[in-house]
């Protein structure tokens, strides 16, 4: 389903060498070189620079990187899905997992659901959480994911071109190493932030955030906000890395095993549910309804 010499490119990137690629993928030297020619040929574009001290990527290779393991692990998905709807049948609700979205939440609604929309079945779909799958994901939500938990409101949803049904709405929290000085306590104040950098989405990315940094700002200009502009594990490395403070939520607490999240006396909540096509299946119709009524029951 895709071009073989990309997994060649990714593993002579990451050796930095043919000779220990051609190790790792049990060929020869010359038939590692042969493929990155080849594959160099037919996008046009110089992937390595070859000197005395060994390869470096091109900023074309360095580009390609991230996008080919991107590519790779889509298609292998692709295949796994194909398999998996071939070996169902009946009504299949197929759910996207990724660290920053764990299905935690629909487990929890499990004995409801059953009676609601008894005989569906479930079917996990992992996925890489990087920029480019949240784009293609979201943006094609009925394809081949179905549903997706995650925090939302209407800025992000026209943003990823989905639709929303919020479950909950989630208490702003804030997550720091358990190294750091703010991690011996259970629950922070504002003051507690002072001095430190607090880690926001870029602005315009969520109504709720952007309230929140409207106020931090106007009213406790000792806290350094600093901007990112994707939630994945990487923000979790750089909060852990930097001795930073991320803002989360406390859905994520098992993202990050070296991070403690600590809810906030600030007030700030966000609206927290299922991201899925604005024009779901009848099947995925049924689903959602059935999940709004044991949400609905959950809260009386």
């Amino acid at each position: 389903m895709y071009n073989p010499q990309l997994e060649t490119f990714l593993c002579v990137a990451e050796s930095g060498s043919f000779n220990r690629a051609a190790e790792k993928l049990c060929i020869s030297p010359p038939a590692v070189i042969k493929q990155i020619n080849l594959l160099e040929g037919s996008l046009g574009v110089r992937l390595f620079v070859r000197t005395h001290r060994g390869l470096q990527l091109t900023e074309a290779g360095k580009s390609l990187t991230q996008d080919a393991k991107y590519i790779i692990q889509y298609c292998k998905d692709s295949v796994t899905r194909a398999k998996n709807a071939m070996e169902n049948s009946g009504e299949v609700i197929r759910i996207g997992t990724s660290p920053m979205t764990p299905a935690q939440v629909l487990v929890d609604l499990w004995p409801k659901l059953q009676e609601n929309c008894p005989g569906t079945k479930f079917q996990l779909v992992p996925f890489d959480n990087t920029p480019e799958n949240a784009r293609e994901i979201l943006a094609n939500l009925g394809r081949n994911i179905d549903v997706v938990a995650g925090i939302f409101d209407e800025t992000m949803l026209n943003l990823r071109q989905c639709a929303g049904l919020e479950i909950s709405r989630e208490p702003i929290c804030c997550a720091v190493s358990v190294h750091h000085r703010l991690a011996r306590q259970d629950r922070l104040t504002v003051p507690d932030l002072y001095g430190e950098k607090l880690m926001l989405m870029r602005r315009d990315w969520s109504h709720y955030v952007d309230l929140l940094r409207d106020d931090l700002w106007k009213n406790h200009p000792q806290i350094q906000i600093v901007d990112f502009s994707f939630y994945d594990v990487n923000a979790f490395n750089q909060c852990e890395n930097n001795n930073c403070v991320l803002m989360a939520v406390e859905k994520w607490q098992y993202v990050h095993p070296l991070l403690k999240i600590l809810p906030v006396d600030w007030g700030y909540t966000i609206p927290y549910g299922l991201l899925h096509s604005p024009a779901p299946s009848p099947v995925v119709q049924r689903f959602l309804q059935a999940v709004a009524k044991a949400t609905k029951s959950n809260n009386l």
